[in-house]
């Protein structure tokens, strides 16, 4: 039960509570702006169970706020339709029954105009509770946590949408590649920065938004290594595919070799070889495979082969988040070396400029996930939240490995050097990549 006293919060004088509710309009804005280019079909269907339709994120996002805030907190608050908990809980076992995952492609109703006027009621209504007494400190933290939620949804509506698009044999355009974009010259040199063996503190610190996975802050202790200064490329992949890389059974972990013979993969996701010359499916439609570009949509297993042929390894999430550290005393990584995220609108990793410096990590942040070689286990003094946002996080620790850095898919707004994303080994429909690095 939250206590009103002393937490109220005023409109008139307080600036916080006007940043909030513009977030709260922006972020909700831009899903929709998301899916403005997309065709009535588009927003039902689900070609494979890790893909979820873009009408059932649209819902699922104003499903957050309804259960969480409004339903709980809105005095007289009236539940839009008492079937959407059902078919738009995504794992929520204490918010009760859900609908199976891979039936979300089977929803022809309710029809995606019925989803656009459930979110514009929840919008109404959340605004209407951001403007009252109602509203306070421990309501802003809710809604925070709901506009990140979004937000992650943001970046899965995207590879959604590509992985729709991907698998429709007239590789239809999502959106022509914006205007006044160069493709570099030359790629950056690739050499590797060293970090002497010591003591790093690792884990979120601060007060602003972070979730639940980043705290437990704490030391680790590494060894001398090296990472790469920039993302493996296209053309340094493709080499690996030419040696023979997948059919080598010595690079592969053995469920590795397993996954790609099973489903008889030979590239990254994608990737056509159409007159013996490789094409690849983006979102601005079929293009011929940029060289300089950093390869993207590779499973883990395919990215822990790639450096095993190179003889190098993955880098470990503490590794790569000491390196981000260390990289910030250098220079913001925000703009680190033309930083790529969803803001750009170009909706693909993109090449290095030619005269990138390698003083310092390109491309740590956007661009592509950055798969290590570190299992996705809770820290060190971690605690699980009590109640449904406990599932957030915490009950996905096992089997999956951690990703860092954020895409070109990623708000630049929701991303930190200490963000933790986590996929099982085998997924390949984000955009994922490869960094690699060595001890010395």
């Amino acid at each position: 039960m939250i206590q009103e006293e002393n937490t109220i919060v005023s409109k008139a004088n307080n600036i916080e509570e006007v940043r909030i509710e513009s977030k709260y309009q922006a972020v909700r804005n831009q899903t929709e702006k998301l899916c403005k280019p997309l065709k009535t079909e588009d927003y039902v269907v689900q070609p494979i169970q890790d893909v979820s339709p873009p009408k059932w994120h649209l819902a699922h996002t104003t499903w957050f706020f309804e259960q969480f805030i409004l339903k709980p907190y809105k005095k007289d608050y009236q539940i839009f339709n008492d079937a959407y908990n059902y078919i738009f809980n995504s794992y929520y076992e204490s918010m009760g029954e859900k609908m199976l995952r891979d039936h979300r492609g089977n929803m022809t109703r309710p029809s995606t105009e019925d989803v656009y006027q459930f979110r514009a009621y929840v919008d109404q209504q959340m605004l209407e509770l951001i403007n009252s007494s109602q509203f306070n400190a421990e309501l802003e933290k809710l809604t925070e946590l709901g506009l990140n939620h979004e937000q992650q949804h943001q970046e899965l509506l995207i590879t959604d949408i590509k992985y729709i698009l991907g698998s429709n044999p007239l590789f239809p355009v999502y959106q022509q590649k914006p205007e006044g974009h160069h493709t570099p010259l030359a790629t950056a040199q690739q050499e590797y920065i060293e970090v002497r063996e010591g003591v790093y503190t690792i884990g979120y610190q601060g007060k602003g938004f972070h979730y639940d996975n980043e705290e437990g802050q704490h030391q680790a202790y590494l060894h001398n290594f090296r990472i790469l200064n920039r993302l493996v490329t296209n053309r340094e992949y493709l080499a690996f595919m030419d040696a023979g890389g997948y059919e080598n059974y010595d690079l592969w972990l053995a469920d590795g070799r397993d996954f790609v013979r099973q489903h008889h993969i030979n590239a990254p996701q994608y990737w056509h070889k159409i007159e013996g010359n490789w094409f690849q499916y983006t979102l601005h439609g079929l293009k011929k495979v940029d060289l300089d570009a950093p390869v993207t949509h590779v499973s883990h297993y395919e990215a822990d082969a790639f450096a095993r042929w190179q003889g190098k390894r993955l880098p470990t999430e503490q590794e790569w988040e000491t390196v981000s550290h260390l990289a910030r005393y250098h220079q913001n990584l925000h703009v680190l070396h033309q930083a790529n995220f969803v803001e750009s609108n170009l909706f693909h990793p993109q090449a290095l400029q030619a005269d990138t410096t390698t003083e310092t990590p390109a491309q740590m942040m956007g661009d592509v996930w950055e798969w290590t070689q570190s299992a996705y286990l809770p820290y060190p003094f971690y605690k699980r939240v009590e109640g449904a946002l406990g599932e957030y996080n915490g009950k996905f620790m096992s089997s999956q490995v951690v990703l860092r850095g954020g895409s070109c898919a990623t708000p630049e707004s929701h991303i930190r050097t200490t963000y933790r994303n986590f996929f099982q080994p085998d997924k390949r429909w984000q955009f994922t990549g490869i960094r690699l690095a060595e001890y010395f």
